[in-house]
């Protein structure tokens, strides 16, 4: 289970947030990103004894959970990026577009976070502190917290564009390759939401 011990070895005196997104790999929509941190670390213990993975935790906790995290700091941010930027710069640094914006989020309530917890193996090229957890969002507590909020934040996007366009199943299959998705292709052509960079949305347009 995720716990302090990375942001510990910051030193708590110092603002230290984790930060992980949700949406690399379905095939529209905009990937998401969330930065999560708690004061002088004073995460309330029973809602750090919940925190873990969002993959691995049911949907229903994951809301339950949403929204004990953004009761329990202030410090939270959530920043997206299109999937006409993803085509733009590519997806790894739309990722970490979605991330400076959550971060921006947080320095606009007025917190500057001094250390960045990154969950992946790759780091992107802003002027602050910053380290890559590989594997973070089950080890750091702030990166846990922080992949609840963009995977909630994220699939809640992708139901009201299945509203907007119902031929998809985005609002179970949140934008991925399933059989109902690759139908709706099939049947009604790509949208506006569609990742035009994408191999399996080329391979449809080749045809």
């Amino acid at each position: 289970m995720p716990d302090f011990s990375y942001e510990k070895q910051q030193g708590i005196s110092d603002l230290i947030v984790g930060l992980d997104e949700a949406g690399r790999g379905p095939w529209c929509g905009p990937v998401v990103a969330a930065c999560v941190g708690w004061p002088d670390l004073n995460c309330p213990t029973e809602l750090a004894a919940l925190l873990d993975d969002s993959k691995k935790l049911t949907p229903q906790k994951r809301a339950l959970l949403f929204d004990r995290i953004i009761a329990s700091t202030p410090v939270w941010g959530i920043g997206q990026a299109s999937a006409k930027e993803i085509d733009e710069i590519n997806i790894l640094q739309a990722s970490f577009l979605a991330m400076r914006r959550a971060v921006d989020e947080v320095i606009q309530k007025g917190y500057t976070p001094s250390v960045a917890l990154i969950d992946g193996n790759r780091l992107p090229t802003w002027d602050m502190e910053k380290y890559a957890i590989i594997g973070g969002d089950g080890k750091s507590l702030s990166i846990a917290a922080a992949s609840i909020l963009a995977k909630v934040t994220r699939d809640r996007i992708m139901v009201d564009l299945a509203q907007k366009y119902p031929y998809y199943g985005w609002e179970k299959n949140a934008g991925y390759g399933t059989k109902t998705h690759q139908e709706g292709l099939a049947q009604h052509g790509i949208t506006p939401e569609h990742r035009l960079s994408y191999a399996p949305i080329k391979k449809f347009l080749e045809k």
